[in-house]
């Protein structure tokens, strides 16, 4: 008789993974993924999830250092998110809210209203952030129609920004690569400078004159384009895509009276910052200014389940609450009940583990934890506020000289993503604006997270620096 064959648990895992990830490059068409970059190589398959932690298909775990995407803020595998969903599905597992409520969305929407700051009491539901800003611009226009300002449909957002890719959403976004395969796109969108001090042309060290010039620069537009035209500003309170960009000292305290003096809407942005991001329920809170309209996603759920919102003042809401005015506008999907039950839940862990508090009492510990990175050639700044921190990667710190296109495709695409994963961390490395690499992780993180990170990056990063 020959030999036996013995094929190993471990072998039908790995083949199995294999597999997997050949089915997904010929059937699953990967989200702002350059799908020819897995011809030859297997695609990355993330299985389950622990607390801050997630595992792929051959039982490799990772540090979850962005929260999936910005989403999963009360971390990986929590049992009681996933018994609500079960829950809700067993009761009503859907009914729309046109025309007709049903409990959850209704809590929900009152929940929302009690966190959210001022007057805005007013909930509409989607089913995701760019839903969410499509929604705030559309009711931009037609509140102005309403109140006898038909001329105001114009729009006003920062170079940089990312807000979405529906067409309005993406017209809104400040990052032309990214808007040139799908225009024309909506007329109307204008953008202004964003508050990237670290490469501020003036008042690089005075913080709060560099805000008010930002801050300006939004006036200056207005009266460009004529106020008459304008209908709202959107800007997120931390800027994302460029690297976590927070808002100079007075920032939005101008921004607000700009507003106010010319009759336009401010649209506070908080698709990724709310929901404890920066510590609080709503990132408005943690800079001191009231918005019109907040939109809001990701982190309302902890990503176990989809939805978004628009959260609208009373102001803005009054001349649809009367006569025969109504929002033409909905989503099949909008405060779904499973969704809205899950978000009550995620909602319940917030104020029973006290998250938003956690934040605020470890942000200067991640953020001092990030900047002993300062000591590599290759990083030139490290900014962001709560658990959202940009790294900025240069190849002259005293000239603050970044990467050329070439560089950056070798160098941040070629090396850095992949060698970040494979040394244990999930990230975001992103050359939107200047090469940065993105860090969020879930609000539940402490010390010992915050110096897996750095180690990580501290290792990689050193690598990265002898290929430029």
């Amino acid at each position: 008789m020959g030999n036996a064959i013995t094929v190993s648990k471990d072998s039908h895992a790995s083949q199995g993974s294999q597999d997997l990830s050949r089915t997904a490059h010929d059937h699953l068409w990967m989200h702002f993924t350059r799908m020819s970059s897995y011809e030859k190589e297997p695609v990355p398959i993330i299985a389950r999830g622990e607390g801050t932690h997630i595992y792929d298909t051959e039982g490799k775990r990772y540090l979850d250092g962005l929260s999936g995407l910005f989403v999963v803020q009360a971390g990986h595998g929590r049992v009681e998110l996933a018994e609500a969903a079960s829950k809700q599905a067993q009761e009503l597992a859907f009914f729309p809210i046109w025309s007709y409520a049903h409990p959850k969305a209704v809590e929900l929407a009152e929940r929302l209203a009690q966190h959210a700051p001022g007057d805005l009491n007013k909930v509409f539901f989607t089913t995701g952030g760019g839903e969410a800003v499509e929604t705030a611009w559309k009711l931009a226009k037609q509140y102005h129609k309403l109140t006898g300002n038909p001329g105001k449909y114009k729009v006003i957002s920062r170079a940089v920004a990312y807000h979405g890719t529906p067409q309005g959403a993406l017209s809104i976004t400040g990052l032309p690569a990214l808007k040139a395969p799908f225009e024309p796109l909506v007329p109307g969108a204008h953008k202004v400078p964003n508050t990237n001090i670290y490469r501020a042309p003036l008042y690089g060290d005075d913080p709060e004159a560099f805000g008010r010039w930002a801050a300006d620069q939004i006036e200056q537009e207005i009266l460009f384009e004529g106020p008459e035209t304008i209908a709202a500003v959107f800007l997120e309170p931390v800027q994302n895509a460029g690297g976590c960009f927070p808002p100079p000292p007075g920032y939005f305290q101008r921004v607000r009276e700009i507003c106010d003096r010319y009759g336009v809407l401010l649209v506070s942005d908080e698709v990724i910052c709310a929901f404890g991001r920066l510590g609080t329920m709503f990132a408005c809170d943690k800079f001191d200014y009231v918005p019109d309209i907040i939109t809001c996603a990701k982190g309302m759920t902890s990503g176990y389940s989809p939805i978004g919102a628009a959260i609208i003042s009373d102001r803005l809401a009054e001349p649809f609450w009367n006569a025969d005015n109504t929002f033409l506008h909905g989503y099949t999907f909008g405060g779904h009940p499973v969704s809205a039950a899950v978000a009550l839940a995620n909602l319940d862990i917030f104020e029973r583990e006290g998250l938003n508090q956690h934040v605020l009492d470890h942000e200067a510990a991640f953020f001092a934890t990030l900047k002993k990175l300062h000591d590599l050639p290759i990083v030139g700044d490290v900014r962001g506020n709560g658990f959202f921190y940009g790294i900025e990667l240069v190849k002259d710190k005293a000239t603050k000289e970044t990467f050329t296109d070439e560089e950056s495709e070798r160098v941040l695409y070629g090396f850095l993503s992949k060698a970040l994963f494979e040394a244990g961390l999930y990230c975001r490395a992103d050359d939107r604006g200047d090469p940065v690499i993105q860090l969020a992780p879930p609000l539940i993180s402490g010390q010992e997270v915050f110096d897996e990170a750095e180690q990580i990056l501290r290792s990689v990063l050193t690598e990265a620096w002898t290929k430029l």
